[in-house]
């Protein structure tokens, strides 16, 4: 009863948290004229991955490789099938031609990298199979050239376009002060953290007591939990017509999971590989192929309500296959 209690705390925190932040984020990009996808894959994703970042840096230290990779794993599954599902669902989802021609792509790329790079037995015949340090230090190589690129947005032409022409005051967005707006983004990281390591802890502690598995609990129990601050920022930003930055955040997510807190948590302490998580992660290479498919389908660059329900389906079946031990 105690653990149901904090899961149900948590959930109040994650929510209130996500809606400052996302007030508090949108502020700060009125005022320096950025945009609020660029904001989203920035700022957003990753007060959105603290969760899977704490919890991956204090599985790979006590040696927990079922939490830690499939913490991250699950949660990117869960982003795409359950977060935009359900943001679709709300809210048709424009997605910008950028995220189409090179966030997500960039994304797929993410995932092939952590593919090889956990394989070394199949790809260089030698064991165990892992991350090293030195293949932390490669994901973060590659995450710090997507914080190079993210931030190269703010000076693009449309960039300065869209802050000349006043579009971003037509974004209906409150302004406040801007000691007043870093104050919200810092409450609500706080809130999305704290409300995030209450749910994983009391859902890992509920599970572990009907005697599941360690790797099914990380790539369920606490994937869902650890994906509730970006499912949570995600509904608030739908709800509030930006569009752009619930789909930003899914993106910058994924990306952040797989290049900041795989990267992180491997050069903090080496993780080690069960190969039957091959499956998974090829399953989630699939579903971000199957995400292009949508988005180019029936009306081009709109994720549609029926695509959302399309992508919450998936998730039901995923689950039931897991729980079958299918995959």
């Amino acid at each position: 009863m105690i653990h149901l209690l904090l899961f149900i705390l948590g959930f109040i925190f994650l929510i209130k948290g996500a809606d400052i932040l996302v007030d508090g984020s949108s502020s700060i990009a009125r005022k320096l004229g950025i945009s609020t996808f660029v904001i989203g894959l920035t700022v957003v994703a990753f007060g959105t991955s603290t969760p899977e970042l704490i919890i991956s840096i204090l599985a790979s230290f006590q040696e927990k490789s079922g939490i830690a990779l499939g913490n991250i794993i699950g949660s990117n599954i869960t982003n795409i099938l359950l977060i935009l599902g359900v943001a679709a669902v709300i809210s048709p989802l424009t997605v910008k031609k950028g995220t189409v021609n090179k966030e997500i792509p960039l994304s797929l790329l993410s995932v092939l990298a952590v593919l090889f790079l956990v394989n070394d037995q199949i790809i260089d015949n030698l064991v165990p199979n892992g991350l090293t340090r030195i293949d932390g230090l490669i994901l973060l190589l590659f995450f710090s050239i997507f914080i190079y690129y993210t931030f190269g947005i703010t000076k693009s032409k449309e960039n300065i376009l869209q802050k000349t022409a006043g579009t971003l005051k037509q974004e209906n967005v409150k302004e406040y002060s801007g000691f007043l707006s870093a104050g919200m983004i810092i409450l609500g990281l706080v809130g999305l953290g704290v409300g995030g390591k209450i749910i994983v802890d009391s859902a890992s502690a509920i599970a572990l007591a009907w005697g599941l598995s360690e790797s099914f609990v990380g790539l369920t129990i606490i994937a869902l939990g650890t994906s509730l601050p970006e499912l949570a920022a995600s509904i608030v930003a739908a709800k509030k017509d930006k569009a752009d930055m619930a789909v930003g955040n899914v993106v910058g997510s994924n990306i952040f999971n797989l290049l900041w807190v795989l990267g992180l948590a491997s050069v903090f302490s080496p993780i080690s590989f069960d190969a039957r998580v091959n499956w998974d992660i090829l399953f989630l290479f699939a579903i971000n192929i199957l995400l292009l498919f949508l988005i180019y389908i029936g009306r081009k660059n709109i994720l549609a309500r029926r695509e959302g329900v399309a992508l919450l389906v998936l998730y039901v079946v995923y689950i039931i296959l897991l729980l079958l031990g299918i995959i």
